[in-house]
């Protein structure tokens, strides 16, 4: 264990560099937008300016939600319009995902903001409604102390590329196809 410390804090001494960091969550795995949603409140609780978009989920209410939106060094917007299977209106789902980039473009533009989080953005390129280029554009311009959350299966491989840390989450078991429903304070 000596050594291993030592090892460690031989690579802890190395990281001296201090800047927002890039994060992407993805993979068909549940724990994605929860990780993310943990990182906001560690984020809120460290006193950061936070900003939530979300752009698929957005036709029920869920625990983060109403729990976030207590805080008021938070803004946090719904802007989907439900899981796109769920609409059936491909220009509906275009809208709104647009609708939404503008709302995560501006917060990203804007230095007062020290953690955004895009939850499922990924799912909103995977299907083309927002261009991968303007993401990868306001990603890199960003000011330099913002911490940047993307979630979402399907993360795109240039976003990988761009990202500083990226957790796939894989699934190994999982309750629904047990027949078990989603579930308050699991799920929703």
């Amino acid at each position: 264990m000596q050594r291993k410390k030592e090892l460690i804090d031989r690579k802890i001494a190395k990281a001296t560099i201090e800047r927002g960091v890039l994060v992407v969550n993805t993979g068909n795995g549940k724990g994605k937008s929860s990780s993310g949603f943990g990182m906001l409140a560690r984020s809120l609780g460290h006193g950061f300016k936070c900003g939530v978009v979300q752009f698929i989920k957005g036709s029920f209410s869920t625990g983060e939600e109403a729990f976030f939106r207590r805080f008021e060094e938070l803004e946090y917007h719904v802007m989907g319009e439900g899981f796109t299977w769920e609409t059936q209106d491909k220009q509906r789902d275009i809208a709104a995902a647009q609708a939404a980039w503008a709302i995560s473009a501006k917060m990203m533009s804007d230095e007062a903001y020290d953690f955004v989080l895009l939850d499922e953005l990924n799912i909103a390129l995977a299907h083309r409604y927002v261009a991968l280029d303007d993401v990868l554009a306001a990603v890199a311009a960003r000011p330099p102390r913002q911490h940047v959350v993307i979630t979402g299966r399907g993360a795109p491989d240039a976003l990988i590329e761009a990202a500083d840390t990226v957790t796939e989450m894989r699934v190994i078991k999982h309750a629904f196809k047990a027949g078990i429903k989603a579930q308050q304070g699991i799920e929703l």
